[in-house]
């Protein structure tokens, strides 16, 4: 209330009271100063209140919200349901404009306000996380797969005669296919093993580069967050690379925002090589519901391009999602969250190894990446593997999500090129393993009941195996025993002749 109205209500009430609970908004509205003012993370937390008082201030801005409005245009914000309108605090405008997805909308003032303020929040808590030479970012709604298809068109426009985009192999359909729909021709540089990890092939990326001519090549799209026992690409190695031959470098950084392993690989590349932008998940990073990425960069005008190249408005959901979810959090309960994540990769580790070698399998290890895991699976198995998958699928209807069982043997054909072993990251791994990660939110009680119930289903299995061995090699003496049983009967019958 304004001071006008507070003096109105020291009329109805004594005048302390109402100082009081005066004292008590200035407290909320000194929160949304400073935030306004510094346009960064709180240290702290806010409460609900908090927020909410903030986001029903800036839906009171926006025109479908006016009294006396009267909107004749095809879009005035009009919602039909009324639990709509309130699941979006009635804001209803989106973001952006036809021309630019960060443009500022005449008509939504206050959804234009969260959409700027939101992606302030969002270049913070990237710097927070450890890439801190980062110079500019916005929220798309849009996972990143189409956040890349995005990156890639407006890399298209600065290199119109590119049509190849060079690709360390990992194996998830998603990346594969936003190359392709951009228009582009993959070329897929398979890894190289070391050890137990699957690692990147520097040396056929710069055969490749040579051989098709830096100027035909859209740009090199490397991947930090990836499954185990691939690990994050080189990325200084090619950084360096696409420096000194004038290539867009692309990361997909999907949930690596969550690993300062990951995040330090960005930065390095971006300080000693080129990195051009990185995408990142906002559910996979920051417990949101799936639908929206951040598009970040180290150079503001490239950024800004890529904002520009959005088509259309764009639905606001999911920067007030990440809005209300880093304010809830501040900067302190998501270094909270990271430190929490780092000790459940430990945790994780140590419970996953010693399950493993209870039953004669192992770890693999794969230090360079710090968010997946996986261990082997040497069980007799069929060409393609079923009793290895039948243990995800006993998983699953265990209520453990998230696993993955990949076995040898099967091929896969995505875009319209196949795939050996899909799932691999390899032609040619050498052994049947199952992975498992320890992503952002993970609690030591995921870990106790998934080990628990692995070690039920491996404890199953080994009985299961037992037995059918034991069958296999009695079948045998059964039909000998059978054999002499008729043996005898003919004996009889003819002695009773």
């Amino acid at each position: 209330m304004n001071t006008d109205n507070l003096e109105l209500c020291g009329k109805l009430i004594p005048m302390a009271y109402v100082s009081q609970g005066s004292q008590a908004r200035v407290s909320h509205e000194n929160k949304i100063k400073q935030l306004l003012q510094h346009r960064k993370l709180p240290d702290s937390g806010w409460d609900n209140q908090t927020i909410e008082l903030l986001l029903q201030e800036l839906a009171v801005m926006d025109s479908n919200n006016f009294p006396g409005n009267c909107g004749v245009g095809e879009r005035e914000g009009r919602i039909a349901s009324p639990l709509v309108a309130q699941r979006h605090y009635r804001l209803c405008h989106g973001i952006g404009r036809s021309g630019d997805i960060t443009a500022v909308q005449p008509k939504a003032a206050g959804s234009s306000i969260l959409m700027k303020l939101t992606n302030c929040l969002a270049l913070d808590i990237i710097k927070l996380a450890g890439i801190h030479s980062a110079s500019s970012c916005f929220v798309v709604p849009m996972a990143t797969g189409m956040s890349l298809v995005l990156c890639m068109l407006t890399m298209k426009l600065q290199r119109p005669s590119a049509k190849y985009v060079l690709w360390p192999r990992i194996d998830q359909k998603s990346c594969f296919k936003s190359m392709v729909t951009a228009g582009f021709k993959p070329i897929v540089v398979e890894n190289v093993l070391e050890g137990d990890e699957l690692r990147t092939d520097i040396v056929t990326l710069r055969s490749k580069v040579k051989e098709l001519g830096p100027e035909n090549i859209l740009c090199i799209m490397s991947t930090t967050s990836c499954f185990a026992p691939r690990v994050p690409d080189r990325l200084e190695e090619i950084g360096v690379l696409c420096k000194e031959n004038d290539i867009p470098h692309l990361v997909n950084n999907a949930y690596g925002l969550q690993s300062s392993k990951c995040t330090h690989l960005i930065q390095q590349a971006a300080r000693v090589g080129r990195v051009d932008a990185f995408v990142q998940s906002l559910d996979k990073n920051f417990m949101v519901p799936v639908g929206g990425s951040i598009i970040a960069g180290f150079d503001q005008k490239f950024v800004d391009e890529i904002g520009k190249s959005y088509p259309g408005r764009a639905s606001a959901t999911p920067s007030m999602d990440l809005f209300i979810t880093l304010l809830s959090l501040g900067a302190q309960g998501y270094k909270s969250l990271l430190q929490e994540r780092k000790q459940m990769y430990n945790y994780l580790a140590t419970s996953l190894a010693q399950c493993a070698a209870k039953f004669g399998e192992r770890l693999l290890q794969t230090k360079n990446n710090q968010i997946s895991l996986g261990i082997t699976l040497t069980l007799e198995d069929g060409v393609k593997g079923e009793k290895a998958t039948e243990i995800g699928s006993m998983l699953f209807t265990r209520f453990v999500s998230g696993t993955r069982v990949v076995a040898p043997g099967q091929e896969s054909e995505v875009c319209g090129h196949s795939f050996k072993n899909f799932g691999s990251h390899s032609n040619n791994y050498p052994c049947t393993y199952l992975t498992a990660a320890a992503a952002i939110g993970m609690t030591k009680s995921d870990v106790d009941l998934f080990i628990g119930r692995l070690d039920k289903i491996f404890t199953r299995m080994k009985h299961k195996l037992v037995e059918t061995n034991t069958e296999t090699t009695q079948l045998p003496a059964e039909k000998n025993d059978s054999e002499q049983g008729l043996n005898n009967l003919i004996c009889l019958s003819l002695a009773d002749k």
